[in-house]
């Protein structure tokens, strides 16, 4: 037996034009039976271009600095070790990108490290390993460094009030980041059957 959501629809504001969208035009969308879904789902479409915008510009950037194949992921990875100068093992980067595939997080760490781009070494406890970043991964790290901030940096810098809009962005995607995992926690235990 399923259940069937009665909602009323109303013409909406887009969350790109801000002009209304009729009923119409969105209610046979699997995706979005009220105006909030519109919304969140047009927020959840713009997060997987830009996603995928921004990967493909670090992949770009990463193929004029290394001969290697370095994919986004990997060049993340270089990155984060890298922050602050300190060692970090596979469980602190995990947390950082919010990864739970440990296998393949130290599949790309074994991969960095035979680009000689990152060392290991026991840590502290001697029970597992930390990572740095080597002489030449710092190379490849500042070289992107130079690259964003000569093109991204700037262009990003034409956006008025980006300063202030950044930071309130910033600020959402970490709330909206703390609910969509809560809700991934909550669906384990959610029978779509009642």
């Amino acid at each position: 037996m399923t259940t069937s959501r009665v909602t009323k629809l109303e013409p909406i504001r887009t969350a790109q034009s801000g002009k209304r969208m009729e009923p119409k035009y969105y209610q046979n969308w699997h995706l979005a039976n009220s105006g909030t879904e519109v919304l969140v789902t047009e927020f959840e479409w713009g997060l997987i271009r830009l996603h995928e915008a921004f990967a493909r510009w670090v992949s770009t950037c990463s193929s004029l600095l290394v001969d290697e194949d370095i994919k986004f992921a990997e060049h993340m990875i270089l990155h984060i070790i890298r922050m602050h100068n300190r060692p970090k093992n596979s469980i602190t980067i995990a947390r950082m990108m919010n990864r739970d595939d440990l296998a393949n997080l130290q599949y790309s760490l074994r991969k960095l490290e035979a680009a000689g781009l990152i060392s290991k070494s026991k840590d502290k406890t001697g029970k597992s390993f930390a990572y740095v970043v080597t002489e030449q991964g710092k190379q490849i790290t500042d070289g992107y460094a130079a690259i964003r901030s000569d093109l991204l940096i700037k262009a990003i810098g034409t956006i008025s009030n980006v300063d202030e809009r950044m930071s309130e962005m910033t600020k959402l995607i970490s709330v909206l980041t703390g609910i969509y995992e809560e809700m991934a926690r909550s669906s384990t235990t959610y029978n779509a059957q009642y």
